[in-house]
């Protein structure tokens, strides 16, 4: 190893450098490079070392100002995290260094830090207790004195959680938190859905401006029930199943089966217990009057918990609705055994532009992007646009004025 001959200082003017925590579940690590030799002057925080693990390469401070007057681990060498790798004389200059660093046979020891008081300058850790980037940002970000926190690492180094722990001022551990029935249900659900269908999405911006009609309007049927933005797109969407009805259907045991019946079903977030799919039946011939009544009995019987079987079961199609006013687009995951889900975005209000006369110009318009997961077994992204297309086309057709 690469050392200097001086004779017997103080130790109380000596500072160990140690392998400071690495991280969750790093353990030692190896140096790989020195970047000050015996004898020379080094700064508090100046980069000493560079030191490799499996999960990164880091370039280690100093933990005090000084020289350095002992290298205890060569680079290639494999070292703990706590463990000794220098020493520094801090009451020490570059030009003294030469006629007064320690021999070989010169033991050093220096004495385990006591935990410092709360006020120390934020950059003066205990003496001889490596302070990682990683922690003294966080601590310098969180307003902390590294001299105020006491270090639970290998030779008191302070580790990362030691540090969210004083920035946090309270405990920081984890809290295994159990699912709920429901949640495990869907997370299950989910998780066969991804591994059974190969899944494509494609997502169009329709126009929408048939909402500028509706709101003119009113937003509720003559029979009073309100007229949501996911009802006015369903409708559209359940009459343009009838020309792509391979979207309709389900795909169980290798076997492709199409439903002549349209029966949709419409995802609903539960406080705290995942997602439930109420069930519209033989929704393809509907009015928007009275898939309005079907969804909002269908709500009505969620929110007071009273959905029975059938209110759940034998859905063909799936939509899901804007979870937010500013969700412009999702990715829903098929509800299995089914092959496709149709996802609504917010209705937007957007600069549009038009032409008139031969001449552009930029209109305020009305849009929604509509997006369509689909199984490509049964699918592909050609055929999912041209049905979304088709979308487009019956939402700016529809007379909300005749059926609401």
């Amino acid at each position: 190893m690469r050392r200097c001959s001086r004779s017997p200082v103080e130790a109380s003017t000596l500072a160990d450098v140690t392998l400071p925590s690495l991280g969750e579940s790093v353990t030692e690590g190896i140096i790989t490079r020195w970047f000050k030799s015996v004898g020379e002057a080094v700064a508090r925080d100046e980069p000493l070392f560079e030191v490799s693990t499996d999960k990164v390469d880091s370039e280690m401070p100093s933990p005090a100002a000084g020289v350095l007057v002992q290298i205890l681990a060569e680079e290639g060498d494999t070292v703990q995290t706590g463990a000794r790798v220098a020493v520094i004389d801090e009451s020490a200059t570059a030009s003294t260094a030469s006629t007064s660093s320690p021999t070989p046979s010169t033991p050093v020891t220096v004495p385990a830090p006591a935990p410092s008081a709360l006020g120390a300058p934020a950059s003066s850790p205990a003496p001889g207790v490596v302070v990682s980037p990683v922690v003294r940002r966080i601590l310098s970000d969180g307003g902390v004195d590294a001299a105020s926190v006491t270090g639970t690492g290998a030779g008191g180094a302070i580790t990362r959680r030691d540090a969210e722990r004083a920035v946090a001022q309270g405990p920081t551990e984890e809290v295994v938190v159990a699912l709920s029935n429901g949640r495990r249900r869907m997370g299950q659900h989910m998780s066969v859905s991804v591994l059974t269908a190969p899944h494509g999405f494609v997502a169009l911006e329709l126009d929408a401006s048939v909402f500028d009609e509706l709101d003119a309007l009113g937003r509720e049927t003559r029979e009073g029930y309100a007229i949501s933005d996911e009802t006015v797109v369903t409708i559209a969407a359940v009459r343009a199943l009838a020309e792509f009805e391979y979207l309709n259907a389900t795909y169980l045991n290798d076997q492709l089966t199409v439903h002549r019946t349209i029966s949709v079903g419409f995802t609903r977030h539960v406080d705290d217990d995942g997602m439930l799919v109420p069930v519209v039946h033989a929704a393809a011939g509907l009015t928007l009057r009275a898939l309005a009544r079907r969804t909002a009995e269908l709500d009505g019987r969620l929110a007071s918990r009273q959905l029975n079987a059938d209110d759940l079961m034998g859905g063909t199609f799936t939509v899901a609705a804007a979870t937010s006013a500013r969700t412009l687009v999702s990715q829903p995951i098929i509800i299995q055994p089914e092959v496709a889900v149709l996802s609504i975005g917010a209705v937007r209000r957007v600069p549009v532009v038009v032409e008139r006369d031969g001449r552009y110009g930029v209109e305020v318009g009305r849009r929604v992007i509509v997006g369509l997961s689909f199984d490509h077994r049964v699918c592909d992204a050609g055929a999912a646009t041209a049905y979304l297309e088709r979308v487009g086309e019956l939402l700016a057709g529809l007379d909300v004025d005749a059926e609401r």
